[in-house]
């Protein structure tokens, strides 16, 4: 050891001594190694009557609506994609027009909408067919029903 490298046994000025630094340092290496959070592993019953908690990521809904999320998703990541090649495509040529790249990529998307549109009319309509087993009555009477005053009050004549 040399000895400028070695550091000296006595107190300098009015600094913490060798031995009080020593015990600080470990003091703050301990609070930096001391975990901030707690997870508790121990495995969760399979039912009870504690609720749900929400997970982290996407709230939790119906499958229609995450269908419809992704579905909206998907169409804007799309959209995106074909603006941001109509962008780079006029800057690009320095040439392009807006109007006709707008017709150009606006034309098969309205094409699609509109065949997907007349292919939901052209289905035919379904077959209805009723099958009663027993006698059947049907009450063809017409109610006629009036409702007044602050309060709704519904008077059903037949």
């Amino acid at each position: 050891m040399h000895s400028d490298t070695t550091p000296e046994a006595t107190s300098t000025g009015t600094g913490l001594s060798d031995v009080q630094a020593q015990i600080e340092a470990r003091r703050i290496i301990a609070d930096a190694y001391r975990p901030t959070a707690y997870r508790d592993d121990t495995p969760v019953p399979a039912h009870g009557d504690t609720p749900a908690v929400a997970q982290p990521g996407r709230p939790p809904m119906s499958q229609g609506a995450t269908d419809a999320s992704v579905l909206m998703l998907a169409g804007g990541t799309t959209t995106a994609m074909v603006g941001g090649t109509a962008a780079v495509l006029m800057y690009v040529s320095q040439f392009a027009d807006p109007i006709v790249c707008g017709l150009v990529f606006g034309a098969p998307t309205a094409l699609v909408l509109a065949l997907a549109r007349l292919a939901k009319r052209a289905k035919p309509a379904p077959d209805i067919h009723h099958h009663y087993q027993g006698p059947v009555h049907q009450d063809r009477r017409t109610v006629h029903s009036r409702t007044s005053g602050v309060w709704a009050k519904t008077n059903n004549q037949p």
